[in-house]
């Protein structure tokens, strides 16, 4: 038999998972998903937004994996950290461990006041409302209720996203799993201006058209967009692409034509004082303005608080990239979000390269020293960065995996604990298992009937706990 621990809970754990279950080189395979938290899922439940029911529904099939008996899902246990099992001492207890545990760090904007009371990742915010325990109650809250104007920083589907629930009416966010405080916030939340801010233009953006089409049908809010920004861009002026260029990207030509469209969808009269502006319902409250060729160089100070930005403006420069034209641009904002992509987390015990922000390895080896360790594995972001979606993890776990059934000869002469679960309880830890994590679900069910909602998040770490020890509930 083959035991194999794997670290993190989330899409590319749980395929890794799969992959072990569905190969037939090593019949006889017992799988065991270690997750920090207890509960299962990771990003797909902590960082995909409230209203994406659709990618969120990815949880369904992820469960049919956890639920298959040859895996048992062992949450609570974190690894490498003060408080949890270190690798060598995982390395104990089963023939091969991967380690699928993401990139949890955003990437800092490195200007100066970012460190302002106001500005904040926009992973922050999204664990904020997404109830990830680590968050607690209501760190945004002040911000969400006195905030005139918000800026995101970012021009991705994670700018995309955080924009859409600011502007979104949080009546229509009853209907999720948003936990009480933060949906109490956003009733509440005074946000009228949200600007969706990226250094370079909009072909080089990276969100995805059905993301930003969502944008433009937000009830009571207006997309705003400055045509003069998007003429900067040269693949906009060509929208059939560039002489002697490759063609654009399909995902990209047709981010344009939204763009494009917005652009002429309205007059300055109906869109502000910006020209351009979509078409959006008469008594828009809200406006959603997406701006290009902008580089943050400061966030602007007022009474100990963000009060805004100053951005220096950009244009084209012959080699892809962008080059500043020396002139600057303020905007207001009482709340700054970041979003300009993860990074992995060094995990101790395991070697890391600072610069790539992942672990060494060699087709999902962990490499030591340039070598193969026996048994050490990597799967997702902590091994490729953070690059693809969430369907990218799926061909990443497989070639881990084959690498892993490729050494299975030399991993079973290992030895391996007979009951690993007992081993953890033995050094202090307090495993949550399936029924623990089934009982947590029955405990946000009920939550959500008392409030007259669907399931809501319970947000902290002590509720979570006690309701997994509720196994009888």
């Amino acid at each position: 038999m083959l035991s194999v621990a794997v670290v993190g809970s989330g899409p590319s754990g749980v395929y890794t998972a799969q992959a072990l279950l569905q190969q037939s080189l090593v019949p006889d395979v017992r799988v065991h998903v270690l997750d920090r938290l207890p509960t299962p899922y990771g990003l797909v439940r902590y960082g995909v937004a409230p209203d994406h029911e659709k990618i969120k529904s990815l949880q369904n099939s992820l469960r049919a994996v956890l639920e298959d008996e040859r895996v048992t899902f062992v949450g609570n246990v974190g690894v490498g950290g003060p408080d949890g099992v270190s690798p060598a001492r995982l390395a104990e207890l089963y023939h091969a461990v991967v380690y699928c545990v993401g990139a949890s760090a955003d990437r800092a904007l490195a200007v100066p006041g970012e460190g302002l009371p106001g500005s904040y990742s926009a992973t922050r915010f999204v664990s904020w409302y997404s109830a990830h325990p680590d968050i607690g109650a209501d760190p945004f809250a002040r911000d969400a209720l006195e905030a005139r104007s918000a800026v995101v920083i970012g021009v991705g589907n994670v700018a995309v996203d955080v924009a859409r629930i600011l502007a979104r009416g949080a009546g229509e966010l009853r209907r999720t799993d948003v936990p009480r405080a933060a949906l109490r916030a956003l009733e509440e939340s005074r946000v009228r201006e949200v600007h969706i801010v990226g250094r370079r233009g909009p072909s080089q953006a990276r969100f995805t058209t059905r993301e930003l089409r969502e944008l433009g049908a937000l009830p009571g809010a207006r997309v705003v967009v400055d045509p003069t920004e998007l003429a900067l861009d040269p693949a906009y002026a060509a929208p059939d692409g560039l002489p002697g260029a490759l063609p654009l990207p399909a995902v990209v030509r047709r981010n344009l034509e939204v763009l494009r469209g917005w652009s002429v969808g309205g007059g300055a009269g109906a869109a502000g004082d910006m020209p351009g502006g979509a078409p959006g319902s008469a008594d828009a409250v809200r406006r959603i303005r997406l701006r290009f060729f902008l580089r943050p160089v400061e966030l602007l100070e007022r009474g100990g608080r963000v009060a805004g930005v100053r951005f220096a403006r950009t244009a084209p420069d012959e080699a892809g990239g962008v080059r500043d034209t020396g002139r600057y641009e303020d905007v207001e904002a009482q709340l700054v979000l970041r979003a300009v992509g993860y990074r992995g987390v060094e995990l101790p015990g395991l070697p890391f390269d600072p610069v790539r922000g992942t672990v060494p390895h060699a087709a999902g080896r962990v490499l030591r020293g340039g070598v193969p360790s026996p048994g050490e594995y990597v799967a997702g972001w902590i091994k490729r960065g953070p690059t693809g979606v969430i369907g990218s993890n799926r061909s990443c776990a497989k070639e881990t995996v084959a690498s892993l059934l490729a050494d299975a000869a030399a991993l079973t002469r290992r030895t391996a604990a007979d009951d690993p679960l007992a081993v953890l309880r033995e050094w202090g830890l307090r495993p949550v298992e399936w029924a623990g994590w089934l009982s947590i679900e029955r405990a946000e069910a009920e939550l959500g009937r008392s409030l007259g909602r669907g399931p809501v998040k319970i947000p902290d770490w002590a509720g979570l706990l006690a309701a997994a020890r509720d196994e009888n509930g």
